[in-house]
């Protein structure tokens, strides 16, 4: 798993340089509306609703918003209706990438994708031509200054801990089934253990090296997705050793 834990730490730096709060709300929002729209306005009842939400809240989104996007959802406001689609393809280096989107406009979107994945040297394919090679978790951020591996191991074991990766210098990895999300983020609560980035990832079962080039290129076209409205969310199988790392960070 280590290729998930550098992914992390890539991804990790690029939300911190060059993270757009606009279009991080306007992401947060669909996923409530959707949430809300799927399972129901009670986030106590709607596990999907409740991590949306502690997400929109740890990115400082108003309450009004919150509040606003579940209305939609449910009926009680006018909106937009969004209409979840997933797309599979490759990119530079024969990676595969998973392309999660919330659109009201479905051609439009499609039409997006495959212009951005084209111009990025990607390409799309057929529906499960990659998603094979990926399993939906769980996954926790839990800063190693705030408990050691072994306490943070005894805690999570009997919420649901899967996996803990160790290999980022600042932070553990946990991984759980999906259902077991909530559980383990309500041990780390009654512990006192603070925590970041709570979400369901998509992890691969394999990784792709890449090279200096081809790094480069992936993490172009994968800010690209990222920044196009109708995109939630980007998964890939990249990886790519420390060395091409140190490269990629002094440009």
């Amino acid at each position: 798993m280590s290729g998930h834990s550098k992914w992390a730490t890539i991804k990790r730096k690029k939300a911190a340089t060059d993270q757009k709060r606009g279009s991080l709300f306007t992401k947060l929002v669909k996923e409530i509306t959707i949430a809300a729209k799927m399972g129901g306005g009670d986030p106590t009842g709607n596990p999907r609703l409740r991590l949306a939400i502690d997400t929109a809240r740890a990115n400082s989104m108003p309450m009004d918003n919150i509040q606003r996007a579940i209305k939609r959802g449910t009926g009680e406001l006018e909106g937009a209706t969004y209409e979840e689609i997933t797309y599979e393809g490759y990119g530079p280096g024969g990676i595969a990438i998973i392309i999660e989107t919330a659109t009201d406009n479905r051609n439009r979107t499609v039409a997006d994708i495959r212009h951005l994945m084209s111009r990025g040297g990607g390409s799309l394919g057929e529906s499960g031509s990659v998603g094979w090679m990926f399993k939906r978790k769980g996954s926790i951020e839990v800063p190693r200054s705030a408990i050691s591996e072994d306490d943070l191991m005894e805690l999570l074991l009997d919420a649901g801990l899967e996996e803990l990766e160790s290999d980022d210098e600042q932070y553990f990895t946990v991984l759980t089934d999906v259902k077991d999300l909530e559980p383990v983020k309500k041990a780390l609560e009654e512990a006192g253990i603070p925590f970041e980035n709570a979400k369901i990832d998509m992890i691969p079962d394999n990784y792709v090296e890449l090279d200096v080039e081809n790094a480069r290129k992936a993490l172009k076209l994968i800010d690209a997705l990222e920044n196009s409205d109708d995109v939630q969310a980007v998964y890939s199988n990249m990886d790519m050793s420390e060395s091409v790392m140190s490269v990629l960070e002094e440009e």
